[in-house]
């Protein structure tokens, strides 16, 4: 039986180096005048190894090699906030064999945060499927004296500008999170970005920093464990993955909500065949027991949309993250 390998690559000549491939391709016969796919296909990744999005695309790029008869290569391209590697994809070949793992921070938090973007999630990618949605956790250091969001206002008003949040990056749910809380709680609190939640989390757990707002996913083993304190969560409703940690919400501070999402898009202009037949091969990945039973330990529900729905989904979560950028009053220039 044929293997179907999913490796790590990490670095821009790789990616530049696919997309010359992929171009001469294009050039020497059309994207549907054979089967798809033929040769190896990228997934860009624009977070670190060990984050939850990397995490996650790994999963799913396991599950469909095998269905699409070729490799599936897993890049990860950090960097301000996911838009490095999300550029890069936005200016790749049309051709389906160049994907994003994308998220709620690169397709629809960073057209509000930032002023200079150098691509368009509206225009410049095609929805293939919605993985999974999960919420944030809030957390921190267990040395820090709070074990309430109550009791964590109170000491950020006593203690101004002396309490640091760590973040994912600039223009991430973490970052935002944060921000909102600041915003709506009216403390002063110093965000810290880092390149992606492995970093933050390691400076929290060392002390370097003394709170985050990080994915359920990333949070759950480090609560677990003891290493890190749960506060809060960030839906409306409880999580069942912490049923005995309230909400922000239920803790005061009404009408706060943060989630996190994911999902695959390809360029605009990639054959609709192909994104159809990509779509297949993911919502049949992220339905399967195993996978869909690995996300929900780590606090994900799997998704599994169609294309259209889950551009219909951007489009709503573009315009809630607009305004909840504008509460927050937050700007990455």
């Amino acid at each position: 039986m044929t293997r179907t390998p999913v490796r790590r690559v990490s670095g821009m000549p790789s990616v530049l180096g696919i997309a010359l491939a992929a171009a001469c391709y294009a050039v020497a016969s059309p994207a549907l005048s054979q089967p798809y796919p033929t040769h190896p296909i990228h997934i860009v990744v624009p977070f670190p190894p060990g984050a939850g999005t990397d995490v996650v695309a790994r999963a799913v790029a396991g599950k469909i090699a095998p269905m699409l008869g070729q490799s599936v290569i897993v890049e990860n391209r950090p960097g301000a906030g996911g838009t490095v590697g999300s550029e890069i994809v936005a200016g790749a070949p049309k051709d389906g064999y160049t994907i994003l793992m994308g998220n709620t921070s690169t397709l629809a938090i960073a057209p509000a945060l930032y002023r200079n973007l150098r691509y368009n999630p509206l225009r410049d990618f095609a929805p293939v499927a919605l993985v999974t949605t999960t919420e944030n956790v809030m957390v921190v250091h267990p040395s820090l004296p709070v074990r309430s969001v109550k009791d964590l206002v109170a000491l950020a008003k006593a203690k101004p500008g002396e309490i640091f949040y760590g973040s994912s990056g600039s223009g991430t749910t973490s970052h935002l999170g944060g921000a909102l809380f600041k915003s709506m709680a009216k403390i002063d609190i110093v965000h810290v970005p880092y390149r992606g939640s492995p970093l933050a989390l390691t400076d929290l757990l060392a002390g370097q920093t003394q709170m985050s707002v990080t994915s359920l996913s990333s949070g759950t083993p480090l609560i677990a464990a003891g290493k890190l304190r749960a506060i809060a969560t960030t839906g409306l409703k409880r999580n069942a993955l912490l049923p005995d940690v309230p909400t922000v919400d239920e803790s005061g501070l009404k009408g706060y909500e943060t989630n996190l999402w994911q999902g695959f898009v390809v360029p605009t202009g990639t054959p609709q065949a192909i994104v159809e037949r990509l779509n297949a091969v993911m919502v049949n990945a992220v339905r399967s027991p195993d996978i869909s039973s690995a996300f929900a330990k780590r606090g994900m529900l799997s998704g599994g949309s169609n294309a259209s729905e889950f551009a219909a989904y951007i489009k709503r979560e573009h315009a809630k993250w607009a305004d909840i950028v504008a509460r927050a009053g937050a700007r990455v220039d």
